[in-house]
């Protein structure tokens, strides 16, 4: 049997619902075969991050290169890269092994609040990660960064979806769920805008969606998918998954990424 393979880089969320340990979930749960490049350690739950121990730039490249001499991805996803040095190492690394389907969540805030990505790396991710990358999936604020300009209206996110596409040569899927629309995303490509409509779901509990959708789709493009159909299943997937109404935690918890998982390894004692 041979699986699909993808490869996610980020920092990990010892408390399961963000980071490398929501990618796995989402990776494992969209068919594909998962593998990981930690960037840091974090100590954080559903209330808030306290803490972050960044790896060496030559051991996250260390872990890049022995997954690519053994087992090449057919897609890469990076998620927090929380330093400039380390960003490089990435870009490095990648371009070396000429990683294909890369899609970067340019993660700067974290839901709960806490900054997780230092200023100087906002250069470094827009000199050296965006332009590698085959899709970018900003939230909002992380666009507005992006693009330079303020996003109040409709108008406004596809003013910053195509001036981010065009500054650096990839696709933009602008993600609208910080209030301006229900869960509107859009994505710029090919120098053509289209408009994914989802429905807002009430659910608080929203821990780790960023990580989860980009995982999503970098699944679906690494099993062959073009990216209007890998971004339209992920959004169904991370829509089911938020409407499994999971609640765990004190804070904004995380979503069952097992909501389909069946079978008698999954059953409870009876």
């Amino acid at each position: 049997m041979k699986l699909k393979t993808a490869l996610t880089i980020a920092g990990s969320d010892c408390s399961g619902g963000a980071g490398i340990q929501a990618d796995l979930k989402t990776m494992t749960m969209n068919g594909v075969y998962a593998m990981s490049a930690i960037t840091a350690l974090t100590a954080q739950n559903t209330t808030g991050v306290t803490g972050i121990s960044e790896v060496t730039p030559d051991f996250l490249k260390q872990q890049i290169d022995m997954i690519f001499a053994d087992i090449p991805p057919d897609a890469v996803k990076i998620g927090m890269v929380p330093n400039s040095q380390l960003m490089e190492a990435v870009a490095e690394a990648l371009t070396r092994h000429q990683a294909k389907n890369i899609v970067v969540d340019p993660v700067m805030v974290a839901t709960a609040g806490s900054s997780l990505m230092e200023n100087e790396a906002v250069a470094t991710l827009k000199a050296k990660l965006l332009p590698i990358a085959s899709l970018v999936t900003p939230n909002i604020p992380e666009a507005e960064v992006l693009s330079g300009i303020n996003i109040a209206t409709q108008q406004d996110m596809e003013k910053a979806a195509k001036i981010i596409g065009q500054n650096y040569g990839c696709a933009v899927l602008l993600k609208g769920g910080h209030s301006i629309n229900d869960a509107n995303d859009l994505l710029f490509a090919n120098g053509e805008t289209m408009w994914f409509f989802g429905k807002r779901i009430d659910n608080p509990n929203t821990h780790g969606t960023g990580c989860t959708l980009s995982s999503a789709i970098a699944a679906n493009l690494a099993k062959g998918y073009p990216i209007v159909p890998a971004i339209e299943l992920a959004k169904e997937y991370i829509s089911q998954a938020l409407s499994a109404m999971l609640d765990l935690g004190k804070g904004s918890g995380p979503m069952n990424h097992a909501f389909a998982l069946v079978g008698k390894f999954a059953k409870e004692a009876e």
